[in-house]
């Protein structure tokens, strides 16, 4: 749990902002080095959510997503663009978005708003997304920032919308990283949170083809 390795509340928060302050507004940037696996991310994530785009009675629909945890908008530009008619972004450091809009190029006149905020701060207008990506943050949150957070995209969504996390998972417990003041979760703990929340699991499963130094990482789809 996130009560036991995070002491004071503010600075694990304030501390994390100052950090994405200091990170270049680039892709590699975004992926702490890691940019050469952008595109592996993406096709896997793009495999994930077409599954919930085919048709069916309850088939999602593709009006519009959110981007949580935008930054410059990588998974806005080649995931959610291509597939949505609009997309919302929300990050916390604002020259990400203001790097987003010549980042995205001609497609970015479809992004309609773009939040500077916090997610523990955040409320997606409620009955307005088909789905809501989040993305290599939730680690930037409390257990019960997070839960709440997830509560509050649950009312975000329309019918057949769903809410997708994709994150690293520890292997056992709760591990606090100093550096970009965040929390790795194992994969119990984010299922619990994510009961709590008062969403169904859809889906789960496992990232493939990433290096072996970096953290297992998991999607999950929710509703």
């Amino acid at each position: 749990m996130t009560s036991e390795v995070v002491e004071n509340e503010l600075e694990f928060y304030s501390k994390a902002k100052k950090y994405w302050k200091d990170v270049p507004a680039t892709v590699d940037g975004m992926l702490g080095g890691y940019g050469h696996i952008s595109s592996i991310d993406i096709n896997s994530s793009r495999k994930f959510l077409q599954r919930f785009l085919r048709d069916g009675p309850s088939r999602t629909g593709t009006t519009r997503a959110l981007d949580c945890g935008a930054g410059i908008g990588r998974i806005t530009k080649r995931l959610l663009l291509p597939l949505f008619k609009t997309v919302d972004m929300v990050d916390v450091t604002e020259d990400f978005l203001t790097k987003a809009k010549s980042y995205l190029g001609e497609e970015g006149r479809r992004v309609r708003n773009y939040f500077c905020c916090g997610l523990q701060d955040f409320s997606p207008e409620p009955n307005t997304y088909d789905v809501i990506w989040i993305q290599w943050v939730i680690g930037h949150l409390t257990d019960n920032h997070l839960s709440d957070f997830l509560k509050r995209c649950r009312a975000g969504l329309r019918p057949n919308g769903i809410v997708v996390i994709k994150d690293n998972m520890a292997q056992e417990g709760v591990i606090m990283d100093d550096v970009d003041s965040s929390v790795c979760r194992d994969l119990d703990v984010v299922r619990k949170i994510i009961r709590r929340a008062g969403l169904h699991l859809l889906a789960e499963e496992r990232q493939e083809n990433f290096p072996d130094e970096i953290y297992h990482v998991y999607t999950f789809a929710m509703r």
